[in-house]
């Protein structure tokens, strides 16, 4: 079944063969085909992932730009301040702290588990917010710093002050020359960003007990399943190159001269 009796090239060859066609082997444990237990956990990490990134977008981008339209000032120091301790903060660290916070003393939200989307969206949000938190908070720090230090030295530069002398107003500026020219950069860090979350929800998915792609393959190495480990390391690899190829024809949508 395995071809653990052939030459290591020939069971690569068999098993990439299979994988391309839909075929990632069964469960050594349960006999359920790799393929559908990743079907079954993905739209819940993916769901974590996406909250995860546009708590990010929404809250990095204007920290940003606050920041880098003012520098050197109070506010732009503060706002790196906080965007250091973002990064420095370890993911699993937090997500302790909002169960204890939100979840156990408060009961605002689920401490574990989550609910499919079809089943209650309602219900799906608020098991997915505590991760997604847990997840956003260093994506928020990145976006702030990488957008700050990208849109100040746009602003500092020689044709922007020309264009301060000729009386174009600061937030016409801000807006058609520095967010226009630190797109791609930004467009960078959001693949990039996305790529994290995703390999970050295996420390997260474990806090809260959720079932998606990083508790499917903690549980699977822990209980020497290979089949499925081989299976969801190749779906997030999938899912990166996905990313990064979608990054890519962004690039010409918001930046054709690249």
């Amino acid at each position: 079944l395995y071809g653990l009796d052939q030459p290591f090239l020939v069971q690569y060859g068999s098993w990439l063969w299979k994988a391309v066609k839909g075929d990632l082997s069964v469960s050594l444990l349960s006999g359920e085909p790799v393929l559908t237990s990743i079907m079954r956990s993905l739209p819940n990490t993916a769901l974590i992932v996406a909250i995860a990134l546009l708590l990010a977008l929404v809250i990095g981008i204007p920290l940003g730009i606050f920041a880098a339209s003012r520098p050197r000032s109070i506010l732009d120091k503060s706002l790196m301040t906080f965007a250091s301790l973002g990064v420095a903060v370890p993911n699993f660290w937090l997500a302790m702290i909002l169960v204890s916070m939100f979840a156990i003393e408060r009961s605002w939200f689920p401490a574990t588990g989550s609910v499919p989307l079809s089943q209650n969206v309602f219900e799906a949000l608020r098991h997915a917010l505590l991760p997604a938190l847990a997840l956003a908070a260093g994506g928020i720090a990145e976006v702030a710093r990488q957008l700050r230090s990208s849109l100040a030295e746009i602003l500092s530069s020689q044709h922007v002050r020309t264009l301060h002398a000729k009386g174009v107003s600061s937030a016409a500026i801000l807006w058609k020359h520095g967010l226009k020219n630190v797109s791609v950069n930004l467009l960078t860090v959001i693949a990039l960003l996305a790529n994290r979350l995703l390999a970050a929800t295996v420390v997260v998915e474990a806090v809260f007990a959720i079932p998606g792609m990083g508790s499917l393959i903690v549980n699977a190495a822990v209980q020497r399943d290979f089949p499925v480990v081989q299976g969801v390391v190749f779906a997030m690899a999938l899912i990166v190159i996905v990313i990064n190829l979608a990054d890519d024809a962004l690039y010409r949508v918001v930046y054709p001269r690249v």
